[in-house]
């Protein structure tokens, strides 16, 4: 034994002092919780890298599109002022002369409504069928109400009148003047932001879930790749609402996800209703006297355009209007306002051609409210319902999902190896999320993707492309570490 053998001997160490008592409120949930969270949060972060990097080009492109097309209805009043504005008078030629001067103009067509002025600047539009014209598409024809003289014509497009340079833009957003075909472009953003969209804030809220300042604010203090994070996670935030709205309204323009969705309103009763157009008059054999005018091969009636519209009117319709003419001889006038701006006015009524009486009224009022949410849906997707605010509030949303792809490509680009080549792209979420998973984990995200596919084909075609494109890699991983 040796000298320091002998020193004091060390004093034993103190009792352990017992560990307090486990939370007993709440622990388990938590805990299981946070649980739920680790397992969920590596799936959420791989999704979220593959869609954002493959699909990110496709909503890039939709988003600048919107943008443009958000601001064109001050673009349309410039390029056809010449067509859309005329000088107040003091007074108006009866409107079924003013389709009779636009019908002479283009005896070849035949013509199917006339929307007149709201306003004493603005034209009266006559719209016919005229051969040669796109699908959905009218000819236009442009008459001023104070002279009844024909200011010129171009094409009209959809329900909601877009002229040429409109529709030439709105095309482009929805199929980038590619068909049908192109119109998958499009679908394929709109399937996949909502999914980015919940999934990104799902995990920049689960990272900085303690601070909601946080959350909402970017970290001004940050550098390098984690401030672009944080410019990314918070601006994703404030832009979520508006994503979702714009997707959902989106798709239910889409070729096939549009299709289902109009399948399951129609079959839950959520579908817009419609007038039921009443059958021809039948008045003891009274089938009306004289020719409609305006009407060219429209049959004889006892009221014209001027008496419809003012039944209408007395029936409480204001504003913008369109007068669909009868298509066969007795049958009825329908009157429908077109005002998209809120507050929302989409009444209609079909007026008997033979008395002139209001035969038939459908009131927005009365839609059922899925019919309404999808009104002011498309409507807010236009950037008509509230206007100028509505047109700013779009531009803001479309310029925060332009700066989120940006900033997206460039936390990509950040993770790239720094000792490797120059044109190396950045890591992907390491692999093992999937087996991380509760067996009860996979079977939920197994169902949902399921039902999200059976609504949405394009998210179950490119979903799947994406876990080929994922078992690819691992393949060449597994390859290039076996070789090694």
């Amino acid at each position: 034994m040796s000298k320091d053998d002998t020193s004091t001997p060390v004093p034993a160490p103190p009792p352990a002092v017992p560990a307090p008592d486990p939370a007993p409120t709440g622990s388990d949930d938590d805990g299981a919780r946070r649980g739920a969270w680790a397992s969920t949060r590596p799936l959420l972060l791989r999704l979220h890298f593959y869609a954002g990097v493959l699909v990110a080009p496709f909503i890039a492109v939709a988003a600048l599109t919107g943008l443009v097309y958000v601001w064109t209805p001050q673009l349309e009043q410039v390029v056809y002022a010449d067509l859309l504005t005329v000088e107040a008078g003091a007074g108006t030629v009866p409107l079924a002369d003013q389709v009779t001067a636009a019908a002479e103009t283009r005896p070849d067509a035949t013509v199917l409504a006339v929307r007149p002025a709201a306003d004493p600047g603005d034209a009266t539009r006559v719209l016919a069928d005229a051969d040669g014209l796109p699908e959905s598409h009218r000819l236009a024809v442009f008459v001023d109400p104070h002279t009844g003289e024909v200011l010129g014509e171009t094409t009209s497009y959809g329900s909601s009148g877009s002229l040429p340079v409109r529709s030439w833009v709105a095309t482009f957003h929805r199929n980038l003047h590619l068909g049908e075909t192109g119109r998958i472009y499009s679908e394929l953003a709109a399937t996949w932001i909502w999914v980015i969209a919940l999934g990104g804030t799902a995990l920049w809220i689960g990272r900085r879930r303690r601070a909601v300042r946080r959350v909402l604010l970017p970290d001004t203090s940050a550098t390098g790749r984690a401030r672009t994070l944080s410019w990314h996670g918070a601006v994703g935030v404030w832009a979520l609402v508006g994503v979702l709205v714009l997707a959902a309204t989106g798709l239910t323009w889409s070729r096939f996800a549009g299709e289902n969705i109009g399948e399951l309103r129609q079959a839950w009763g959520w579908s817009t209703p419609s007038l039921s157009a009443p059958a021809p008059s039948d008045h003891g054999g009274h089938t009306g006297h004289g020719e409609h005018s305006g009407h060219g091969d429209h049959g004889a009636s006892a009221v014209d355009v001027d008496a419809a519209l003012a039944s209408a009117r007395d029936a409480g319709l204001s504003g913008s209007v369109e007068v669909t003419l009868p298509v066969e001889e007795g049958a009825a006038y329908t009157v429908r306002e077109t005002g998209d701006r809120w507050p929302t006015r989409k009444d209609a009524v079909a007026v008997d051609s033979v008395t002139g009486e209001v035969v038939e009224e459908l009131r927005f009022a009365d839609h059922p409210l899925p019919a309404k949410l999808t009104t002011w849906g498309i409507a807010f997707h236009m950037g008509l319902l509230f206007g100028v605010a509505n047109q700013v509030l779009l531009t803001v949303v479309a310029l925060g999902v332009l700066a989120l792809v940006a900033w997206g490509y460039r936390m990509w680009w950040l993770r790239r190896p720094t000792r490797a080549g120059a044109w190396t792209v950045g890591r992907p979420v390491a692999r093992g999320a999937w087996s991380a998973l509760p067996w009860w984990g996979k079977a939920l995200v197994v169902a949902i993707a399921v039902a999200v596919g059976l609504l949405l084909p394009v998210f179950a075609v490119s979903l799947a492309a994406f876990v080929l494109v994922d078992l690819l890699l691992a393949a060449r991983a597994r390859r290039g570490t076996a070789a090694t």
